[in-house]
């Protein structure tokens, strides 16, 4: 079996080329040099380079606030490069899983946002992100979309990391503390994704539609980092006291949502996954990194 996979140099892409994959499962990762996003024709001849299983697109354009002054890239990568590799993918007969975000959706909501509700991103990063989630819901009847949250691991730029180094040189650091979310270990998701994705792959009827994966547990960034720094000090590691603001205090040009709760009730009903509480993710993710 061929599995293609698209990001493999980000979080989630990092985790999943470390999994233990199957006896006889090759997992191609291809380079920027190989497969260029924001290139429809690189996007179409990678797809089309060898006859692969299944495809992962984890690959996207994650830059929230530049984003908002760079619409066509994100657009190209993250709504337009979906759209290709679902067409591909369903003209090969094969599954695609794709990988979304909680910007979908407003914010606005009181408690867990559930597959079925309305979306209405608020900025171009999360508008782009549904233009994907369309493009792959109306071109490939196989697929698996996996919205997540607040993804963080000892790879790459994330919450985590920077709360860390920025501990190392102050005694107190500013976080927003009215926004609210599922922190999301990027191995957590990596596995859930190399599930789904070899469901698919064996079972024609396995379940498709759209999922939402995030660790058990909420948090606010505030709290999030309350954690982080307890984690680290157990371990010898920074610590810094943290002073909850607004985030009216914090202006980014993007606005974020208020609220990136997700229900995971689908995926544990139709795979049978449970993701673990974001505590003792965290727990393995500091111990890592220090």
């Amino acid at each position: 079996m061929d599995v293609l996979l698209t990001g493999g140099s980000g979080q989630v892409g990092t985790e999943l080329r470390g999994l233990a994959w199957p006896d006889g499962v090759t997992l191609h990762a291809p380079g920027r040099n190989e497969l260029d996003l924001a290139d429809p024709g690189s996007v179409a001849r990678t797809v089309a380079s060898r006859r692969f299983d299944a495809v992962i697109s984890s690959g996207a354009y994650t830059a929230v606030d530049k984003a908002e002054g760079d619409v066509a890239t994100a657009w190209a990568v993250n709504a337009l490069a979906p759209a290709i590799l679902a067409a591909e993918t369903a003209k090969a007969g094969i599954p695609l899983v794709h990988v979304s975000t909680d910007y979908v959706f407003p914010g606005d909501k009181d408690g867990a946002y559930r597959e079925d509700d309305p979306v209405g991103p608020r900025n171009v990063y999360g508008a782009s992100k549904e233009g994907g989630e369309q493009a792959v819901r109306t071109a490939n009847p196989r697929h698996a979309i996996l919205r997540t949250a607040w993804v963080v691991s000892p790879h790459g730029a994330n919450f985590v990391k920077t709360m860390l180094r920025l501990a190392r040189d102050r005694d107190e650091i500013r976080v927003v503390a009215d926004q609210h979310g599922c922190p999301t270990f990027a191995v957590d998701l990596a596995r859930a994704i190399q599930h789904v994705t070899l469901a698919l792959a064996r079972d024609g009827n396995a379940p498709a539609g759209t999922f939402h994966l995030v660790n058990d547990g909420e948090a606010t960034w505030a709290g999030f980092a309350e954690a982080i720094f307890a984690a680290s000090a157990a371990r010898g590691g920074p610590s810094a006291r943290v002073v909850p603001i607004t985030t009216a205090d914090y202006p980014t040009p993007a606005r974020r949502p208020a609220n990136s709760r997700l229900a995971t009730n689908r995926i544990g009903e139709a795979y049978g996954l449970r993701p673990r509480p974001w505590r003792a993710a965290l727990d393995e993710t500091v111990a890592a990194l220090l």
